[in-house]
């Protein structure tokens, strides 16, 4: 029985039960400190259906071997641009937010195929290199921004008249849009993100059973043996990267429509570590990942930041809730960044 036991651990991991015991015990204290229980299920939720898209991205390049995508800023950018392209030609409602989605698709690509062939270039260093990538292309975008002959009034300086705002409302485009589909106010907007998540969860698990999925699993597995059975390395690795990177442009379209605004400049710069971390807490390693450590890292890592804040400052009854999210969040991305390989 003892055996049993400690097999289970070992295979749940034992860091995943003492994280997931600390969220129960801040469930359990937060009605004793006057948080209302439900509106903190529901504000973990939000949270959960926000992020989870951009943590679900990874899975393509671990599973690709090209390692974690510190470079996740660059597919953001690129959904970026397709949301402020959608409220540029005045789309609205599901309309605008499925075409903000079709727009990043094609500039997803671009960026991928850009982003795989330096990765292809620099086998070894990936996750260094993409680290950079990922910063250079905020910078890069931040100019971009100001230049891009863009004219909507909702949309650019207004004292200037030229260049984008660094916060742009999506009030009257598709602002919870997922949310409305269930309920007119929007206020179940975490069903339709978790609803949309399962769909393309699917969609990537199908992707993964046919000959390029089984090809790029391959080649994160074993190279020399991918390489023996006649799989294309490069054009694997590049498949991977623009499969993340399409991904994460939706996953931010996603996150806008459900917190509300485009935020745009030096925003989507460190976007990749809580996302890292969450599939990390999860249980992934650098070369494995799964739909099962997306949904797991991603709830325990967006339940305890949201929950550490509240309850802690209604055991101390003031309202320390940014200090002590920065902490517990950093605190959270060190420890799984600093696992080696995946370790439980």
């Amino acid at each position: 029985m003892n055996e049993n036991i400690v097999k289970k651990i070992k295979e749940i991991g034992l860091p995943r039960i003492i994280i997931a015991l600390f969220l129960l015990s801040l469930y359990t204290l937060a009605p004793f400190v006057g948080v209302n229980l439900k509106v903190a299920f529901q504000d973990t939720l939000i949270r959960v259906g926000m992020n989870i898209i951009l943590v679900l991205s990874l899975i393509p390049m671990i599973q690709g071997g090209t390692g974690l995508n510190f470079g996740m800023p660059l597919g953001v950018e690129a959904g970026l641009l397709g949301a402020v392209l959608s409220i540029e030609l005045g789309l609205t409602g599901l309309l605008g937010f499925l075409g903000a989605i079709l727009i990043s698709l094609p500039i997803s690509i671009l960026f991928g195929y850009g982003y795989g062939s330096i990765l292809n270039r620099v086998k070894g260093g990936e996750m260094m290199i993409a680290t950079y990538v990922g910063f250079s292309s905020v910078a890069f975008m931040c100019i971009m921004w100001l230049v891009l002959p863009f004219k909507k009034p909702d949309m650019i300086w207004a004292y200037g008249g030229e260049g984008l705002r660094t916060t742009i409302s999506v009030e009257g485009y598709w602002n919870k849009i997922l949310g409305k589909i269930f309920s007119s106010s929007g206020n179940f907007s975490y069903i339709g993100e978790i609803v949309f998540f399962l769909l393309l969860a699917f969609l990537i698990k199908e992707y993964f059973k046919s000959r390029n999925g089984l090809a790029m699993k391959a080649v994160g597995a074993n190279e020399k043996f991918a390489r023996s059975i006649g799989v294309d390395i490069n054009k694997a690795r590049i498949n991977s990267v623009i499969m993340s990177t399409m991904i994460a442009g939706i996953g931010i379209i996603v996150y806008q429509q459900s917190f509300g605004f485009i935020q745009l400049y030096l925003a989507p710069f460190y976007m990749a570590f809580p996302a890292i971390a969450a599939i990390l807490i999860g249980g992934a390693s650098v070369r494995k990942a799964s739909i099962f450590n997306v949904i797991v890292g991603t709830v325990l890592f967006q339940g305890v930041i949201t929950m550490t804040p509240i309850v802690i400052s209604g055991l101390i009854k003031t309202d320390m809730s940014e200090t002590v999210r920065v902490i517990i969040s950093n605190g959270m991305i060190i420890y799984a960044l600093t696992r080696k390989g995946g370790e439980r």
